[in-house]
């Protein structure tokens, strides 16, 4: 199947069948602890017991350590591109078992069906199955072994690459070798428009930014802007007003977003931005119940009820423009953020605020 990518066009995904999977899982089960043993110290992506958040602070601290210049190396379809031949000869190097060689062959060449119509599969390891991330991390574990014999400033998360180094000049020519050696050695292709060198406050990876905190004298990490924005647009189709559904559901939902965000970027920097993201889920919550009240009079019972007065909830109740009277002092009075919170809405500041001291004791 087809999944949209974020800056346009599609990715391919292809979904084992049932029993596939399951002999998939097995394969993968038997050959993660073989090649753990193996696998650089900085690769993070799709191995036990890592994630996205240790490759950002690993990230920072050799950012911190002077290397201010960072080569940014994007792998242009690089799960549809993988050459067949030289990942199974990485394979060879290290499991001699022919039947397990034999049956990761034929799921690389197993072929996809496409509309009810089979396509076979020449190179790449389709994205989705149980073996794709661990056959990935076999490939590029001969990227990490050449990038640490070169005594580079690497983290690894999948395909995403960023190297660090102390100059401009040296990023420059360390972007021409390992591209060099990324096409010629692994058969793989680097994308140039994508693929950069640029200071930390003009990278994105794994979702993050960063910027240099001059009271700290340090480079810190914070959601990006595109991470930002795409929160944004996700919070704002969950608090529609024409969504057909309770405000309760509404709640639940924008609590999973707000829950599985900061879980996420809970290592970075965004006490302020909590502020303000806070203000505009209130904000909106506020027009989802004023529609709900639906008319002047049931507004204007609400809102006595609520502790307006009597005289000031007709005026507002007979207003008109939701953004307008949701901004008034007679709704935040009505419906202050006490009362969100007791309907059960998640504070992103609280949350985070707890979550951080969570993430420094750990």
């Amino acid at each position: 199947m087809e999944i949209p990518k974020p800056d346009g066009g599609v990715r391919n995904l292809g979904v084992p069948t049932v029993t596939d999977r399951f002999i998939q899982q097995a394969i993968a089960q038997v050959l993660t602890p073989i090649y753990e043993e193996q696998f650089h110290d900085h690769s993070y992506g799709f191995r036990p017991n890592r994630c996205a958040q240790q490759a950002i602070l690993t990230a920072l601290d050799m950012m911190n350590d002077g290397n201010e210049w960072i080569v940014d190396i994007d792998l242009e379809k690089f799960f549809d591109t993988v050459n067949h031949d030289k990942l199974m000869t990485l394979i060879g190097k290290t499991i001699k078992d022919g039947d397990v060689i034999s049956i990761v062959r034929k799921y690389l060449v197993s072929g996809i069906m496409i509309d009810d119509e089979y396509e076979e599969s020449v190179v790449g390891t389709p994205q989705g199955g149980n073996l794709s991330p661990l056959l990935a991390n076999i490939m590029l574990n001969e990227l990490d072994k050449e990038m640490e014999k070169r005594g580079l400033n690497f983290v690894r998360y999948a395909d995403d690459s960023i190297i660090m180094v102390g100059s401009e000049m040296s990023a420059n020519r360390v972007m021409r070798s390992i591209s060099r050696f990324i096409e010629e050695k692994l058969g793989l292709k680097v994308n140039v428009t994508k693929s950069k060198v640029d200071r930390p406050q003009g990278l994105k990876y794994l979702g993050f930014g960063f910027y240099f905190d001059r009271s700290a004298q340090q480079y810190k990490a914070k959601p990006h802007a595109k991470s930002v924005m795409k929160f944004k647009k996700r919070m704002k189709e969950l608090t529609r007003r024409s969504w057909g559904v309770g405000n309760g559901y509404k709640v639940e939902k924008i609590n999973q977003l707000i829950r599985g965000w900061i879980n996420y970027f809970k290592i970075g920097s965004m006490k302020e931005l909590c502020k303000q993201l806070d203000g505009n889920i209130r904000y909106r919550f506020r027009m989802c119940i004023w529609k709900h009240w639906k008319t002047p009079q049931n507004r204007a019972k609400n809102l006595i009820k609520l502790g307006v007065p009597k005289w000031a909830a007709k005026r507002t109740a007979y207003a008109k423009g939701y953004a307008r009277v949701c901004r008034s002092s007679d709704i935040h009075q009505a419906i202050s953020n006490k009362r969100l919170t007791s309907f059960g809405l998640v504070s992103m500041l609280d949350y985070y605020t707890a979550r951080c001291v969570t993430c420094q004791v750990d």
